[in-house]
């Protein structure tokens, strides 16, 4: 049995790719067209390297809402997910919320309004401010760590699904149904500040209806994926051909 060197097949597919390319130079292109999803099936994952899987997910959001009286509302939760044990997660919850005592009445903000609803709909990553007030500061934060690992963070697998605080007419909540996680604080005649993430979606909002307000949203997202593994061949193949693909650049097989 004949056993092909990895390089001479790389080297070969490329030479029939610029001879194809010089038998094709004259036809005139016909500007962007689509690939068919059957080709695309084809494409999707053929550079994947086996093992390179998720290990860990976890979301973690902090949100906190002085009002203009002094009183201050704060709400935290941790979602984590842990696929070290096999592809079903191992889910974890942990929500945290508190609402101190106002030094002084509301005030009167009447007359003013605020309309967020149609952010429900949105898809993807969702970040939105409305202020009807002066001297207010507001700001929505969001970051993404991803790294490489094999365990997951401690305190998996505990999950608590709700948590909720109330005084007078503010309320701090967090909630966790298994399908959607959400971060709520809210001052009836004030406004809301609020997080979320579920199927598609993930966001972050704050309405202020005050004066002299101070409120933030800060979300975190970690994704920790299970180390290549030393040694494989298949991992240096496939470094090896995409680096040879680089070489096909419609002028010859060795352009740079």
């Amino acid at each position: 049995m004949k056993i092909c060197n990895p390089c001479c097949v790389g080297l070969a597919l490329m030479l029939a790719t610029s001879a194809h390319a010089a038998e094709s130079k004259s036809v005139a292109g016909k500007g962007l067209q689509e690939v068919p999803d059957a080709e695309l099936g084809l494409m999707r994952g053929r550079y994947t390297v086996g093992g390179n899987a998720v290990a860990w997910f976890g979301v973690t959001m902090i949100s906190t809402w002085q009002t203009q009286t002094g009183q201050t509302l704060q709400g935290a939760m941790r979602l984590g997910m842990d696929f070290t044990k096999g592809n079903t997660p191992k889910v974890s919850f942990t929500p945290t919320v508190s609402i101190t005592d106002a030094n002084a009445p509301l005030p009167d903000t009447s007359g003013r309004s605020i309309d967020a609803s149609g952010l429900q709909n949105v898809a993807g990553l969702t970040q939105s401010i409305q202020v009807a007030g002066d001297g207010n500061r507001a700001s929505n934060v969001t970051h993404l760590n991803v790294r490489n690992g094999t365990t997951a963070p401690d305190g998996s697998g505990v999950i608590n699904t709700s948590a909720i605080a109330q005084n007078g007419n503010a309320t701090a909540q967090v909630q966790f149904d298994g399908n959607a996680a959400k971060l709520l604080l809210q001052v009836d005649g004030l406004g809301a500040v609020e997080q979320w993430v579920r199927s598609g979606s993930v966001g972050q909002t704050i309405q202020l209806m005050g004066d002299g307000q101070l409120a933030g949203n800060r979300l975190q997202i970690d994704l920790v994926r299970s180390a290549l593994a030393d040694n494989v061949p298949l991992t240096q193949n496939v470094a090896q051909a995409i680096t040879l693909a680089r070489g096909l650049n419609g002028a010859g097989a060795f352009g740079p």
